[in-house]
C-alpha cells in the first residue's frame, strides 16, 4: 500500500501510522467546524439582523449543513473506510488483467 502522508516514524507500521494522521486530521477538522460554526451562531444571536417578518432569519444553519456534509465524508474515510485507497485498489485491477 502507497503512503499517502510521508515521514512515518522509524519502528511504526505505515498503515496504522495513515489511520492515525486520518483520524487526527478529522480530529481537528471537528474542532475547527464547532469553532467556527458557534462564532457564526453568536453573530447571529448578538447580532441585531432581523429579517421581513420580525424574526430572526437563521443564516449560520447554511455554513453549518455545507460544511457538515464534507465533515460527515472525512469521518468516513477516517473512521468507516479507514484502509480504502481507489488508487491502489485500480492499480491491482490493472495488474490482475495483464
Amino acid at each position: 500500500m502507497t503512503n499517502q502522508f510521508k515521514n512515518v516514524p522509524e519502528g511504526k507500521d505505515p498503515a496504522l501510522w495513515e489511520i492515525a494522521q486520518r483520524r487526527a486530521s478529522f480530529k481537528g477538522h471537528l474542532i475547527a467546524y464547532i469553532v467556527v460554526n458557534a462564532f457564526f451562531w453568536g453573530i447571529w444571536f448578538f447580532g441585531d439582523s432581523r429579517y421581513g417578518n420580525g424574526q430572526h432569519y437563521m443564516w449560520p444553519v447554511w455554513p453549518l449543513m455545507g460544511w457538515g456534509i464534507g465533515l460527515a465524508f472525512h469521518f468516513m474515510g477516517a473512521y468507516v473506510f479507514p484502509k480504502a485507497n481507489l488508487v491502489e485498489n485500480e492499480y491491482q485491477k490493472l495488474k490482475n488483467k495483464q
